[in-house]
């Protein structure tokens, strides 16, 4: 399904197509990578990183947890094993000095950090992926284009 890697795009229609990307996706991200996603309310960003969180813990022998999005905590973190998973929703901060004050890139060294609502964040660290989810003409199709991913 991931052809492409400098820039490609896919079609993620159904729940199923999302499913599929997360599988593909989990295999080609590491820990220390950063990823932003980028999307409309409800286009399935919070969706792609449930199953993509879920994917790595099956893959590890473990039970799938509940995978939610952190847009009233900002922050949910996942130990899965030996990988750190951080997920942030910055969608209710209002100033780049906000973000300042949360440390996104202290550890990500030594974990996956998922960024949805990124736009807020100044400066666009190494090891990034974007994923721009978009919802096509009538909004029952979706898609996501993928940057950065060697």
């Amino acid at each position: 399904m991931l052809t492409a890697t400098k820039s490609t795009k896919i079609e993620l229609s159904s729940e199923n197509k999302t499913k599929e990307f997360a599988d593909t996706f989990s295999t080609r991200i590491k820990i220390g990578d950063i990823i932003y996603l980028y999307g409309e309310i409800g286009v399935g960003k919070t969706t792609f990183i449930k199953y993509l969180i879920n994917i790595i813990q099956k893959k590890n022998k473990l039970e799938p947890s509940e995978v939610t999005s952190p847009t009233f905590n900002i922050l949910n973190e996942y130990q899965i094993k030996q990988i750190k998973i951080n997920h942030y929703d910055l969608f209710r901060l209002k100033s780049a000095d906000e973000v300042k004050n949360l440390g996104l890139f202290e550890d990500s060294f030594k974990s996956i950090t998922l960024i949805e609502w990124p736009q807020i964040i100044k400066e666009k660290p190494k090891n990034l992926i974007e994923l721009i989810f978009i919802y096509e003409d009538d909004h029952e199709k979706r898609s996501v284009q993928v940057k950065g991913l060697d």
